[in-house]
């Protein structure tokens, strides 16, 4: 028997964010978030916990990098000290984005940004 049922949940919505160098890197890497997690810049409304589904891209990488994640951050507009606004994604518990947060904590090992500011905290 098949069904006409369909799912009524939201799907997640795609955001694509190019990190050209590592001081954008450091701004937007969230290192205190369990399994880590990246600020995306958006002025669209999200709420806690919404799925979100990110294509990033690392300094000096073609590669994309996709993550089902969730808001776990939110930075509205006309923020404190002049924070852009957007949202901060938590990777979920997968081995691969483990690898991706090891892969960007080396990056940034020994990196010294003129501006020690991040997106977030």
């Amino acid at each position: 028997m098949t069904s006409d049922a369909h799912d009524d949940r939201p799907r997640p919505h795609l955001i694509q964010l190019d990190i050209p160098d590592l001081e954008a890197l450091h701004a937007a890497f969230m290192p205190l978030l369990s399994g880590g997690g990246v600020f995306v810049p958006t002025t669209r409304s999200y709420q806690l916990g919404d799925s979100v589904y990110v294509m990033f891209t690392l300094p000096e990488s073609q590669q994309r990098h996709p993550i089902a994640g969730k808001v776990a951050w939110i930075t509205p507009a006309r923020a404190e000290n002049g924070r852009q606004q957007g949202v901060g994604v938590q990777f979920p518990d997968e081995p691969r984005c483990a690898q991706l947060r090891d892969q960007i904590e080396k990056m940034l090992a020994g990196f010294t940004p003129a501006n020690r500011l991040t997106q977030t905290v």
